[in-house]
């Protein structure tokens, strides 16, 4: 039987790098970054980017952070999330590796 765990040795090999848009003052950050954790011990690479750095970013997500994108696609998932919604949402990273 497949296990979450499973899933995440399978993402791994594929090298899914995240961007974590936050602030470094925003406590539902640092949760979104405690649930990406299992993902980074298992290889993906997830990059945090300060919104407050850039005037333009500020705009996009100021009212909506913390969001992870995926590089790869595009593809944004905004907080809350765990991660079940996370595996959930790299499920065709999982599908390419079997």
């Amino acid at each position: 039987m497949t296990t979450r765990f499973d899933h995440l040795r399978a993402i791994a090999t594929g090298m899914t790098l995240i961007t974590l848009y936050g602030t470094s003052a925003c406590h539902l950050c640092e949760m979104a970054m405690a649930e990406l954790a299992p993902l980074q011990a298992n290889g993906v690479q997830v990059r945090e980017l300060d919104i407050s750095d850039s005037d333009e970013l500020m705009q996009r997500y100021q009212l909506r952070i913390p969001v992870v994108r995926r590089e790869d696609t595009g593809a944004e998932l905004d907080f809350p999330f765990d991660l079940n919604r996370l595996l959930d949402w790299l499920q065709d990273v999982l599908a390419e590796e079997g």
